[in-house]
């Protein structure tokens, strides 16, 4: 299984005057269930004083520890057996009961689509983040942006790389949020003449799922080193000297339908096809 590469591959230099600073963190986020109800062997009732604002149920510490195991469990089993992993085993890679896992997931839909929601929201906070450092060094901003990506793409296995989607609103709507964030990135980076003119959103959101890709035949680090060397030759391809015309670039509405199907999960995928 791939993991995060050594900090040594990122080697980004910022370019002239750049004050950016170190690379940017994301942490994992895990929504809550949205029905208030005592899972069996996770802990007493949750009372209405335990309870966000608007009535959803705070997990108890144990709850809450089970269903992010069970995540990370479901994403290492996904990246290495597909989406089709057996639920026994990722329960048994949680160390937690098949009983507990379907109490935090009602089935593989929902467990899919918690993976997928999770990656979303990670890579809408750190485009966020190089929206807020970009009107220092936009390029910089931008290639923070990817190499963050490639750290954390252990979180990205399903969102970034083709694993299937349900027709849910709150993965769409993090999908709008995303590629508005990057449009505005870039529109910072064209406004200081910093990037050529023809340059996407969906660019960047297709070099960010290719640099995370799995390369299971290379070790850890010698992966995250040429993934950061790609987002190197990306980001000098970005710069406006010497720019030649592209192709036309597909939409994200063509990479949302192609890469991610909203009526269902499709077929499942297998091992290496995540």
């Amino acid at each position: 299984m791939l993991c995060c590469g050594p900090r040594h591959c990122r080697n980004l230099e910022p370019s002239a005057g750049s004050d950016h600073g170190g690379p940017v963190h994301a942490e994992p986020v895990h929504a809550e269930p949205s029905t208030p109800h005592r899972p069996e062997g996770d802990g007493p009732p949750v009372t209405r004083s335990a309870a966000h604002e608007d009535g959803r149920p705070r997990l108890r510490a144990d709850a809450a520890r089970n269903r992010a195991q069970i995540l990370d469990a479901a994403r290492a089993a996904f990246r290495e057996l597909g989406t089709a992993a057996p639920l026994d085993e990722i329960a048994r890679r949680a160390g937690v009961n098949i009983a507990t896992l379907y109490r935090r997931f009602a089935d593989r839909d929902a467990l899919i689509r918690q993976v997928v929601v999770d990656g979303f929201a990670l890579v809408l906070r750190t485009v966020r983040r190089a929206l807020e450092a970009a009107p220092r060094d936009p390029l910089a901003a931008i290639g923070e942006f990817l190499l963050t990506l490639v750290e954390e793409r252990e979180m990205l296995v399903l969102p970034l790389i083709g694993g299937p989607v349900t027709d849910d609103p709150e993965a769409a709507a993090l999908q709008r949020e995303i590629v508005a964030a990057l449009e505005a990135l870039l529109a910072t980076a064209r406004a200081q003449g910093v990037i050529r003119a023809d340059a996407t959103a969906v660019d960047l959101i297709a070099t960010g799922a290719l640099s995370c890709r799995p390369l299971p035949h290379l070790p850890a680090d010698q992966a995250s080193a040429l993934a950061a060397r790609h987002v190197r030759i990306f980001l000098d391809g970005l710069r406006p000297d010497g720019a030649r015309p592209l192709p036309p670039a597909p939409t994200n509405e063509d990479l949302t339908v192609h890469l991610h199907p909203v009526k269902g999960h499709g077929r499942r995928t297998g091992p290496g096809e995540v």
